[in-house]
This record gives structure tokens, sequence and C-alpha cells, in this order.
């Protein structure tokens, strides 16, 4: 071990749910923000859709939370759902506070609709609202004397010990590794908040970054934490696909202001939703991608068109500049041209199970944003429900903090020495491409009892493999990651594998109907 620093909150991860906590923490407390890679690299930044929140005379609390118990499937805790509905249009009075521009009709906010919702609300900075918020929150996270910014450091795992009386686990900060000096580095601190993201990149296609490696879900889990509804991984329906776009999605709203899926010419040219559901392309994300994917594999498709090139081109170019620049650079005109779209991985429904101020099992220990299941979510998550989470129970977590009497730090566990012997990179990417494409192709979209099974076996294996190479080899990133994902991976196939129904995200082809009574997937630590 290198060295060693110590604070009062250890915050890891930069996107918008961090960020939150860290500035509604820094007045009155020493905090440090942790994250793998630049500031600004998290998932948060590619946000392009929105937040939703009633601001509409029109709109009402009852039809938000309607609308996310729908999209739900019968999975959504009520009073998590109505904690962030209920939370939404404060968060947005803070972010004009801060600066946050947001589009704007008549001086007033503009709010389109996504799938999934019965009425207009959702807030966006053009087609780039993630970028918008992140940019705020860094710049006012920059200014704050009471945070401080450690980049390039990626999470190793939790500084965890029996610490009560009765022996339950404390957490007391996390050991970290500095890219800079390759060094292991403990960050003490009697509280430390989980915003770590998902798990998008356990899959081969995915429209998340490169940090959505799972590290905080795992790394929690290795502490002593449950999780919960791990199955339910969110495939967005309409990813760009081209050979040299990589993890770029075409927004809800594009459908949402009009956009129609139709097959290519070469397999008829015709629109298909209508025929999958009656919502047709405003029906919740679960419902697209399964109908796109049944598309795909039933004309042998690599991809379909999301069109809407039907509306005017500036009305395109004001609503949608983001996906029109970056469609234009490999040759689509989204104003004459149809879009080629596919499914991938986006959204980690599941993760560490949380109260509503964001309390995990392990004392010291939050979990906020896509790491954490709150409830709110259920079997699928509601369009543009995902940033406003993040708000509401990182203020949440910042009170409880704010309010809980400061804690001795508990005795932990020391890091084990680094060894001087580095792993081989090609081994470690070698395995990395094989359990995505065996996620992809065992636990996707559409599953099957023999094909989880299938996965579990191959997951088993691959995880002895990872612990015997972490526990010999140097610590890098791409080691750190490839163990994380592995036991996420093992997470999720667990728990589909105990999900004997189809629901919400979850779709089984040997149970292809919903189970009388919902219940949550709810997987616990050994000895915890």
């Amino acid at each position: 071990m290198a060295s060693s620093l110590d604070f009062d909150v250890l915050v890891v991860g930069s996107g918008l749910a961090g960020l939150t906590a860290a500035l509604h923490l820094a007045p009155t407390h020493r905090v440090a923000v942790l994250t793998k890679r630049a500031v600004s690299d998290g998932a948060s930044q590619w946000a392009q859709g929105g937040i939703a929140a009633v601001l509409d005379a029109q709109d009402s609390i009852d039809a938000h939370i309607d609308d996310t118990l729908v999209a739900g499937a019968g999975l959504c805790d009520l009073p998590a759902t109505r904690r962030v509905v209920e939370g939404a249009p404060g968060c947005i009075a803070w972010l004009r506070e801060l600066g946050v521009p947001f589009s704007l009709e008549g001086g007033e906010l503009h709010l389109t609709r996504e799938g999934g919702h019965s009425r207009r609300r959702i807030v966006h900075a053009a087609d780039a609202t993630g970028a918008a918020v992140q940019r705020t929150l860094i710049d006012a996270a920059r200014r704050s004397a009471g945070i401080r910014f450690f980049e390039h450091h990626a999470l190793v795992d939790l500084i965890a010990g029996g610490g009560t009386a009765y022996g339950a686990p404390v957490c007391a900060g996390a050991y970290a590794l500095d890219e800079s000096t390759g060094e292991v580095v403990a960050f003490h601190a009697p509280v430390t908040v989980l915003a770590t993201g998902g798990a998008g990149r356990v899959y081969l296609h995915t429209t998340n970054p490169g940090t959505a490696t799972g590290d905080g879900i795992a790394a929690a889990w290795r502490a002593g934490c449950r999780v919960s509804n791990m199955e339910f991984i969110q495939f967005h329906p309409t990813s760009l696909c081209h050979p040299e776009a990589q993890s770029f999605l075409i927004s809800e709203a594009v459908r949402g202001e009009g956009g129609v899926l139709r097959l290519p010419a070469s397999a008829g040219g015709r629109r298909f939703m209508p025929a999958h559901d009656p919502r047709a392309e405003l029906a919740p994300r679960d419902v697209v991608a399964r109908a796109i994917d049944a598309e795909m594999k039933k004309h042998r498709l690599d991809c379909v068109l999301l069109d809407i090139s039907h509306q005017r081109a500036d009305f395109l170019h004001h609503h949608f500049p983001n996906i029109l620049a970056r469609c234009a650079q490999y040759g689509i005109d989204i104003t004459r041209d149809p879009i080629p779209v596919v499914p991938a991985a986006h959204y980690t429904c599941g993760g560490v199970v949380t109260d509503l101020q964001g309390r995990t099992d392990v004392a010291g220990l939050y979990a906020v944003g896509e790491t954490a299941c709150t409830g709110l979510h259920g079997a699928n998550r509601l369009a543009s429900n995902s940033l406003v989470e993040c708000m509401v129970f990182a203020r949440a977590a910042a009170r409880q903090i704010a309010d809980t009497p400061v804690r001795t730090a508990s005795s932990a566990r020391p890091c084990r020495s680094a060894s001087a012997h580095a792993a081989d990179p090609r081994g470690i990417a070698d395995r990395l491409d094989g359990l995505r494409r065996l996620m992809w192709e065992r636990v996707g979209i559409v599953r099957t009892g023999g094909d989880l099974d299938d996965a579990a076996g191959r997951i088993v294996e691959l995880r002895r493999e990872t612990e015997a190479l972490y526990g010999s080899a140097r610590v890098t990133r791409d080691l750190v990651e490839l163990r994380n994902l592995v036991q996420v991976a093992d997470l999720i196939v667990q728990s589909a594998r105990s999900r004997l129904e189809s629901r919400g995200l979850h779709y089984r082809l040997d149970h292809p109907h919903p189970a009388p009574r919902a219940a949550p997937t709810l997987l616990a630590p050994l000895g915890a």
C-alpha cells in the first residue's frame, strides 16, 4: 500500500448521482470524488432524451406514477415511485438554479414526450440533456472548496470489516488504483457513496460508455450487500447500427416526435410496430426491443430502420442537432434518410438493495443512481425516470448522511499487496470478449432455461480463472473490470434462472407468461 487519504465522505463515481450527493454534502463535509476515467466520462454524459417531471397543468403526479407502474410490469415499489415523482419538479428547479440550459419554447420549458408516457413531461436540453447537466454540475463541483476530485482512480474494493457490536459489516472507505502511478491507495471515510453506474459492458452490444462495468454492484456484493432484480436489463430499442459507430443511441424522443420503425426495402419496407402493440412506436422500451428483435430474426436482418424524415428539416435541426450531426458523420442525412438501428444493452434496472435514504445493508455504505435498486423501475424502467432518480435519492442520501452522527472508522482488512507479476492483457481481453458474447447470445432480449444453464456453467469456470488471476497478478484496471463484470454476469444469470416467468425486460420462451403474483428477485451473499 503506497498511501492513504482521509475524508468525511467518499463518493465513487462522477455522474449525476455522485455529483448531486457531493454538491449537497460539500458545504459541511470534506468530500472526495473518485472517478475511473475523466470526470465527464460516465453514462450521465451520454443521456440524450431528458428528465421526466410533472410541470404541465394538464399533467399530474398520479398520471406519472401510473405510467411508471405500467412500465414496471407490477414490480415497482410504490413508496419509492411516489418519492421520485413528487421530488422531480424540485430537482428541475435546482438544476435551473445551477444554470442548466434547458430547451425553452415561448419562454417556458419545452416538454417533449417519450415511450410509455401519457403526457408531455420530458424536460430536455435539445437532444444532449445529460451532457448539458453534467457540464453544469462539474463546473459547480470544481468551484466547491469542499470537493476534491481524483480522476483515473479505479475502484478495486471496499474497505469492509466487522465493526459493530454484533459483527455486522461496516464500510470504512475504499481501495482505488491510481492509474498514474499503478499504486493502490486507501481512501478512508466513515461514509462511502457508490454512484458507479450500471453494467451494460457485460454485453457485446451496449449504448453504455466503457466505464459501465458494474464496479459498485460487484464491490457491494463482496462487502455483504444484497442485490435485487438483476435479471432486468433494459435493451434500448434503437442504437445506431453502423460499423464505425460505437455505443451511440438514437433517443426515445425521436419516436416521441413521430419517428416510425420500418423494415428495410429488402424485407418489404413496411412499418411493423402497430402489428406488435397498439401503442406502436410509443410502447415501452421492452416491447419495442422485443418487436425489433423478432423482426430481425424473422427476416434475418442486421438492423431495422427508424424514419423521421417526414418532419421538417428545421424541426430536426432544432430538436435533434446531436443525433443529426453524429449520423451525418456516417453519411446518414436524417432529414432525408431513415436511420439504421439495433437494440443494445442500455440500463441495469436492478442493483444494490437500498432504502429510501440510499442506505445499503452495510453500515456507512450508500448506493445511488443506476448502481442501486430502489424499487422505482420494477421490471422495466420508464424512459427519462433515471436521471431524476439519481437526484432524488442522492439528495435523500446527503440529508441522511448530514443528520447521522460521525462514526469512528472500523478496523479494516488490509488490501493484498500488489504482485510484480503482470497479467497478459491479451488473455484478459479474450476472457472479456468471451463473457460479453456469452451474455449476448444466452442472456439477451429473449432467454430460455437451457441457455441460462449453459451460461451459468461457463461463468463458474470463468470466475474460477479470473479469481485465480486476480489473486496472483498485479492490479490493473482491465483486470479489476473483468473481475467485476464476471461477478455481475453471475448475478444476472442467477436472477434470470430463478424467475420462471416472463415479465417486463425478462422474457423466457419456456415460460412466456407472467406469474399470478409479481415478486422481486433477491440475492444475498453467503454469510450475509
